[in-house]
């Protein structure tokens, strides 16, 4: 008797099959990405507040942290930005201690599922190096922020696990707890105000 294969595709509430081996650019939608990023709780769930921090309320803030220490960065690569994380709305979230124990097969997974996720929303496959260090930058100031503000983290423990440039945004950004259905749709317009504004800077060429 043949082996049945292993499923690898998960159904989207939008009713796509996305696989997550094999990932294709057609399988996926922004709202599918929005609602399962609005689910995804960071840090574990272990957070102050009545809502769980959600991955989709991390995108927001590193994009705006990210247009901010790269004030004259394309509308692109903000986009890239809120997208940096975008594999978790299926795979879901993990903290680093759990991701180097999985090894490099959740790595993996993780760069397919958004190697397809640039290409269905018009960026590149791979981000330019220097792009992906900034938004790296900006994800760890996040962190820092995250750690300090809602994870019970004191100043020096967030000092020395989430080391970051002499960058102060503490006095300008505060963590936002929201319900998931009002981060949802904050991701979705902020999504569609930068690929708004993508259109623009193509038509100025």
């Amino acid at each position: 008797m043949a082996k049945t294969a292993k499923r690898a595709w998960q159904r989207m509430l939008s009713g796509r099959r996305l696989d997550l081996l094999d990932p294709t650019p057609m399988d996926i939608e922004i709202e599918d990405i929005a609602h399962g990023l609005a689910f995804v709780a960071r840090w574990n769930g272990q957070t102050s507040g009545d809502w769980a921090y959600s991955v989709a309320e991390h995108s927001i803030l590193v994009e705006e942290i990210y247009a901010r220490i790269e004030p004259e960065a394309e509308p692109r690569w903000r986009l890239a930005a809120l997208l940096h994380d975008a594999p978790e709305y299926v795979i879901g979230d993990m903290i680093s201690p759990v991701k180097a124990a999985l090894g490099v097969e959740y790595g993996e997974m993780d760069a397919r599922i958004a190697a397809a996720v640039h290409l269905r929303f018009g960026l590149p496959a791979q981000i330019p190096a220097a792009v992906k260090r900034a938004i790296k930058l900006a994800d760890r100031l996040s962190a820092r922020l995250e750690a300090v503000q809602i994870a019970g983290f004191s100043a020096q423990e967030a000092d020395r696990l989430f080391p970051v440039p002499e960058i102060d945004l503490s006095g300008l950004l505060q963590i936002r707890l929201r319900p998931p259905a009002e981060t949802r749709a904050a991701f979705i317009n902020r999504f569609h105000h930068i690929l708004q504004e993508m259109d623009e800077a193509q038509i100025l060429r």
